[in-house]
């Protein structure tokens, strides 16, 4: 191993923004993963209608060989399924064994992650949200703009910027859709009441889209495929940071590998790693000097468990997730009006009910529907399907879907442990719900629908989808930062106590997880890691 390289385990966000971040500093990185290739979308001009006649085969394409991106009516189920393009993202990796209980968990092993997946929401946390963690907030405000410069982060100077103060110039927002355009006028109007009666702001979403041409990265123009992976690379995946990462000089990755385990002096010095070609091949080790693991909450669990079992520790409390409510709407004043295919098509509105933080706050998405191909509106009207359908092409610019996020907490109850299960090393996740989630949830969704009527829209209490812990994706919280000391948590540099040169850079960091999307603190904390260990 070169003198001074850092090994990084994963090439998710984290991984990649700790790789940049050391890079800057002169530092030498070995970047190790599994790292499936995600393949990029064609045509990069083409608007979906348009692109969606140049297929060859446009349903394979858009719902799969066997239709498995079709969501049909079904009560229980997810409102929304991936599209064929993602599959790989979400694929499992053999060896890699789970079982699950109250929690519904996805990993990825692809390249770039789980948030080759996202939806680009950007949303720093407050001061107070960062209370928990042992360094000042300030360290992360400077790495909250950095991380901002690196991606592009769109929005607007609006009611929101107080409650995410970064990055303090956002690139303009994407242009807003009618709808969109619709309910920011309805709350102009309604602004003084809501936040006086239900202490709510809204306002653009700050989004990692850029509005401005970077480099190969080219900005928004309003395609409508960014399910199917915006083909102009203005929204921003992890994918796009790792091919910035190989343009630099002392940088190696290296896909195709599963680290299995770490090795390590009864000083806690790490030697080694233990790694296994995922392709086959005899298992490797590696002669490190310093690690950063940073595969995912899940992922690194598992390594750590593996690690460790030799002595005793099979569990890991605290594990943390956002419950998440899907609150479908209509717009009566949108009925009748044509839907625009050719725009972004994931949330341009946010909102924050309770603005002043802490485990009340509750932070919503707005989406209105534009070339999603059913509704949950339409899937539960007692009509037929064939009738719905018809009667969707009137209804499909009035539709919306809120996704209503709530903070979570760590408690021992839930936990990710490593178990014998018929001989084989298993990965167990386990997750308790906090004891208020039954009067917390009504309560907040009552208050949800509440705003939602203030903008001239209406929710259906029955339809609203309490999706299953897991579905959100924004594990954190089992190695957590503390400035109380513990084995198995961090200082405030990252490192995982009790070793010298083992850090974590990923959402096992959390020792709070707010009512909002992670990733941005994610990357920014892992930016903040690598300029202590560049330094």
């Amino acid at each position: 191993m070169t003198v001074g390289t850092v090994v990084i385990v994963g090439s998710g966000a984290s991984g990649v923004a700790l790789a940049l971040s050391l890079l800057e500093r002169g530092r030498k990185v070995l970047m190790l993963d599994v790292g499936r290739e995600v393949v990029r979308a064609d045509h990069p001009d083409l608007a979906f209608p348009a692109w969606r006649r140049s297929l060859a085969d446009p349903a394979e394409t858009l719902l799969g060989r066997s239709g498995e991106a079709l969501v049909l009516p079904d009560h229980d189920g997810e409102y929304y399924g991936f599209p064929p393009a993602k599959k790989i993202i979400f694929e499992g990796l053999e060896g890699f064994d789970w079982v699950a209980d109250g929690f519904a968990p996805l990993l990825s092993f692809a390249r770039g992650g789980l948030a080759e997946a996202w939806t680009g929401g950007s949303y720093a946390f407050t001061p107070e949200e960062l209370e928990g963690f042992p360094f000042p907030a300030d360290e992360m405000g400077e790495a909250y703009e950095a991380v901002a410069s690196e991606i592009g982060i769109s929005g607007a100077e609006d009611d929101l910027s107080e409650v995410f103060p970064h990055p303090a110039h956002p690139l303009p927002p994407v242009e807003a859709d009618a709808h969109t355009t619709r309910l920011l006028a309805r709350y102009d109007l309604a602004r003084e009441t809501l936040r006086r009666k239900e202490s709510c702001v809204l306002g653009r979403a700050r989004l990692a889209v850029l509005t401005r041409d970077r480099g190969e990265r080219k900005a928004c123009t309003r395609l409508g495929r960014c399910l199917w992976g915006c083909p102009r690379g203005a929204l921003y995946t992890p994918s796009w940071g790792l091919a910035r990462c190989q343009e630099r000089d002392g940088f190696t990755y290296r896909p195709g590998i599963r680290v299995l385990r770490i090795e390590a002096t009864d000083g806690g010095d790490v030697r080694r790693l233990h790694l296994r070609p995922v392709d086959g091949g005899a298992d490797e080790v590696l002669e490190v000097e310093t690690v950063v693991l940073a595969a995912g909450t899940l992922a690194t669990a598992d390594i750590v468990l593996r690690s460790l079992a030799g002595v005793g520790v099979d569990r890991l409390p605290g594990l943390m997730d956002n419950r998440q409510v899907l609150v479908p709407f209509v717009s009566p004043g949108r009925l009748g009006k044509g839907f625009e295919p050719e725009s972004y098509q994931y949330h341009q509105l946010a909102m924050v009910i309770e603005p002043g933080g802490g485990a009340r706050q509750i932070h919503a998405l707005i989406t209105t529907l534009k070339t999603a191909m059913i509704h949950p509106v339409v899937q539960s009207l007692p009509i037929g399907l064939k009738g719905a359908l018809r009667l969707f092409r009137d209804l499909h610019g009035a539709l919306g879907l809120v996704n209503v996020n709530f903070a979570d907490e760590r408690r021992d109850e839930s936990f990710v442990a490593l178990e014998d299960l018929g001989g084989t090393a298993t990965l167990r996740v386990h997750y308790e719900p906090p004891p208020l989630e039954r009067t917390r949830l009504p309560a907040g969704l009552r208050r949800v629908r509440r705003v939602l009527r203030r903008l001239g829209a209406f929710a259906p209490r029955s339809m609203a989808h309490v999706r299953p812990m897991g579905a959100s994706v924004h594990y954190a919280g089992t190695l957590p930062y503390s400035a109380n000391g513990g084995d198995l948590t961090l200082d405030a540099a990252g490192r995982l106590r009790p070793f010298r040169n083992l850090y974590v850079a990923d959402g096992s960091a959390l020792p709070s997880l707010p009512s909002k999307n992670l990733t941005y603190t994610l990357m920014a904390n892992a930016w903040r890691v690598g300029r202590l260990l560049g330094d």
